[in-house]
This record gives C-alpha cells, structure tokens and sequence, in this order.
C-alpha cells in the first residue's frame, strides 16, 4: 500500500474533539477512517439521487414504510 502524508489544520475546539474520539487510535487512523465513511456516505447518496432522476423523489411515505419493514420483529409468546 502507498500511503501519501497530509499537513492539516483544525480549529483547536476540534482537534480536541478529535482526539479524544480517536482515544488510543493513532489520529492519522481515525481520519482515515473517517475519510473513508464520508466517501462512501457520498457514493451511497450519488446512487439514491441518480434513482429519484429516474423514478422521482422518494416520498416520507415510502421512506417510512421501509422503515417499518426493516425493524426487528418482536417475539411471540
């Protein structure tokens, strides 16, 4: 793996908040890793947009009703 070095700078009030999220994790990790969720959140949300061109906007009516499909079901006793 080739890994290139970044110099950054952060607001102090971040930079804390920063290490402490990271804890015992090496900072340069934790970013990483953050970078990583952020581009993949993007990617996700470039499919959704792409989808509504095609099909149109998706409604709250459809967003809840897949968020009643996708919760656990309870057990019955």
């Amino acid at each position: 793996m080739t890994v290139e070095r970044f110099a950054i700078s952060f607001d102090a009030e971040l930079a804390r908040a920063v290490r402490e999220a990271a804890g015992d994790e090496p900072i340069s990790s934790w970013l990483a890793r953050a970078a990583e969720r952020r581009l993949r959140a993007e990617g996700l949300l470039s499919v959704v947009h792409e989808w509504e061109r095609e099909h149109g906007t998706i409604t709250a009516a459809e967003l809840r009703a897949v968020e009643r499909a996708s919760r656990p079901r309870g057990r019955r006793k």
